[in-house]
């Protein structure tokens, strides 16, 4: 079992910056993508961010694109997003989800979410 925790969010300034940390612990096999989604306020879960386990091909949707890095930064088992120059229409609470590949069976974890708060 794979648990997820994720950290770093906050209540900023618009143009501010965070970055999301979202560790897995527990008893892990091979991790094969991460992804950070966020949900806003009244609004629906939407993708953000994904990366294979390696750090290999980082994906961002278009809304974050040139604003937001998604990375692994070589570390087995976590991953990142740092958000710059951030908007209050960034405000939502944001969850990492990672799939796992166990026994030849594809599992899906996900964190209990950080709140990101865009407001001056």
């Amino acid at each position: 079992q794979v648990q997820l925790v994720e950290s770093g969010g906050g209540l900023v300034q618009p143009g501010g910056s965070l970055r999301l940390s979202c560790i897995a612990s527990g008893t892990i096999s091979r991790l094969k993508e991460w992804r950070w989604y966020r949900r806003a306020p009244g609004k629906q879960r939407d993708l953000v961010a994904t990366v294979k386990a390696g750090g290999d091909h980082p994906y961002l949707v278009n809304p974050v694109k040139g604003r937001f890095t998604i990375s692994t930064d070589n570390a087995p088992n976590a991953v990142y997003l740092q958000m710059n120059s951030l908007r209050p229409e960034d405000t939502a609470d944001y969850s990492c989800y990672v799939t796992e590949l166990r026994d030849g069976v594809l599992r899906e974890y996900w964190g209990q979410g950080t709140q990101v708060i865009v407001s001056s």
